[in-house]
C-alpha cells in the first residue's frame, strides 16, 4: 500500500476513541522570541506518553488473526515500546519488546507496566532492533516496525490532520526525525489538506543521518554519540520513509545537546509541559534560530513525547537555571573561628541570596592558616541580582571569585 491522505483518514477512524486528540497550544514567549505566531502540538500528553501509539495501534489492529496469535515483537528506543505494549494489551495479544541496555528506566518500567516482556539488549536503538529481528525468526513473532511501515506512518499522519483542523492558518510545521515515520505521515497529511505549508525536520546533531542520506540518495548509516534525545537516536533512516522525506519535507536541520536542553526547559518554564529530548527537538530548532520564519508565519512545533527520566529532567532544569543566571557558584575565604561561616551567610541573606549548597575546602585550596575556603551554590533572581550579591559580600570585606560556566573542552 502507498501512504496517502486516504490511508491516513482510514487510520483516524481506526484510532477514534483510542487516542487523545492532543491540543494545539499557543506559546506567547516563543512567539515573541521568533517574531511569528508560535504553537505547540502537545503529543507529550498522548496515551503512552508519545505519538507512537497512533502508528502502533493502527498497525496491530489490521493484523490477521493468525499474526496476532503469534504475538508481536519490536525493537525500540522506548516510546515505540510503550506504544506496542499498550496496543497489544488492548488487543489481548502477547508482546515482546527489545530495548537498548541503557534505555531510560522510566521507559523500561512503563513498557513492563503494559504487560510486555521486556528484554534489554544492545548499546543503541539499532542494536536492539537487530536482536528483535533475531527473536522474530526464532519464535515466529509478528514484527511491528517503529517507523518503516506504511500502516505505522499512516497512523502517525493523523497528527497532521489534527494540526490542519486546529490551526488552518499554519504555514510552518516543525517535526523531530528519528527514523522518519512521524514526519513522513505529518508531511503527507498537512500538504494534502493545506496549501503553502513548509515542513521542517529536526535531528539531534549527534545522530543525524538524514541529510547525508538525502545527499547520497539512499539510507546511510552514521556513527553516533550520546544524545539526550534518545527517542530520535536512529543511525539510519528507513527505506520507506527516506523517499517520503525527500518528496514532502522542505528542509532538515540539526540541533545541539544544549539547544535540546533549552527546548525542554522552555516547555517546563513557559508551558508547564514535561517533554523529553526527542520531543523538544523541533522547539529547540526554533529557539536556536535554525528555522527561518517570517513575521507573517504561523508556526507549529510538534512535541512528540514526554517520557523523560526524572533525574535527567532535574539536571536539565538545573542546567537551564545556571544559563539564566539563576544559580551562581562563588568561592571566598572566611575567618576559621566559631561564627565565621554564620556571619558570612548572614550577609548572603541580607543581599537576598538563597544558599543551595555550602562546601568547606581547607586543604584542597591551601587556604591561609586561620581562614577556611568556602564554596557556595546560590540561588538568585537573575544575573544582575547575582552581581549585586557578590558586590555586597565584597563591600563587607570578603574577596569573592565567581566560578566560570561552560568552559569544558568538548
Amino acid at each position: 500500500m502507498a501512504v496517502e491522505l486516504s490511508s491516513i483518514q482510514t487510520a483516524r477512524k481506526v484510532l477514534e476513541d483510542i487516542i487523545i486528540p492532543t491540543p494545539v497550544l499557543p506559546d506567547e514567549r516563543l512567539s515573541n522570541e521568533i517574531g511569528a505566531k508560535a504553537f505547540l502540538k502537545a503529543e507529550c500528553l498522548q496515551r503512552s506518553g508519545s505519538f507512537k501509539v497512533r502508528g502502533a495501534y493502527n498497525k496491530i489492529s489490521q493484523l490477521t488473526r493468525e499474526e496476532k496469535e503469534r504475538g508481536v515483537v519490536t525493537g525500540s528506543a522506548g516510546n515505540h515500546a510503550q506504544a506496542v505494549a499498550l496496543a497489544a494489551r488492548l488487543h489481548n495479544i502477547k508482546s515482546t519488546i527489545v530495548l537498548p541496555e541503557r534505555a531510560p528506566l522510566t521507559k523500561v518500567m512503563a513498557t513492563k507496566a503494559q504487560g510486555a516482556e521486556v528484554i534489554l539488549k544492545g548499546a543503541s536503538f539499532d542494536e536492539a532492533v537487530a536482536y528483535s529481528r533475531e527473536l522474530e525468526k526464532q519464535h515466529g513473532y509478528t514484527y511491528v516496525h517503529a517507523f518503516d511501515d506504511e500502516l505505522v506512518i499512516s497512523g502517525q499522519g493523523t497528527i497532521g490532520c489534527e494540526i490542519a483542523e486546529g490551526l488552518p492558518g499554519v504555514t510552518v510545521v516543525v517535526v523531530p526525525i528519528g527514523g522518519g515515520g512521524i514526519i513522513s505521515g505529518i508531511a503527507i497529511a498537512i500538504k494534502s489538506l493545506l496549501k503553502n505549508v513548509r515542513v521542517i525536520g529536526v535531528q539531534a546533531e549527534n545522530v543525524a543521518p538524514v541529510n547525508r542520506s538525502l545527499k547520497e540518495g539512499k539510507p546511510v548509516e552514521v556513527g553516533t554519540q550520546f544524545t539526550i534525545a534518545d527517542g530520535i537516536a536512529v543511525k539510519r533512516p528507513g527505506s520507506v520513509t527516506l523517499p517520503l522525506i525527500e518528496k514532502y519535507v522542505d528542509e532538515v536541520v540539526e540541533v545541539s545537546e544544549n539547544e535540546i536542553a533549552k527546548g525542554i526547559f522552555n516547555c517546563v518554564q513557559s508551558n508547564r509541559l514535561v517533554v523529553e529530548g526527542a520531543g523538544a527537538a523541533g522547539l529547540a530548532a526554533l529557539i536556536a534560530g535554525k528555522v527561518k520564519v517570517k513575521s507573517s508565519d504561523s508556526v507549529c512545533a510538534v512535541l512528540a513525547g514526554g517520557n523523560i527520566d526524572a533525574n535527567l529532567l532535574a539536571l536539565v532544569l538545573e542546567h537551564g537555571l545556571v544559563h539564566q543566571g539563576r544559580y551562581i557558584i562563588v568561592k571566598l575565604l572566611v575567618p576559621d573561628r566559631p561564627g565565621g561561616l554564620a556571619e558570612m551567610l548572614g550577609h548572603v541573606a541580607k543581599a537576598g541570596g538563597n544558599v543551595i549548597q555550602v562546601s568547606h575546602l581547607r586543604s584542597m585550596w591551601l587556604a591561609p592558616l586561620g581562614r577556611v575556603g568556602i564554596e557556595l551554590l546560590l540561588e538568585v533572581r537573575d544575573s544582575e541580582h547575582g552581581k549585586d550579591v557578590v558586590n555586597y559580600l565584597e563591600s563587607n570585606g570578603y574577596h569573592v571569585e565567581r566560578e566560570g560556566q561552560g568552559d569544558w573542552e568538548e
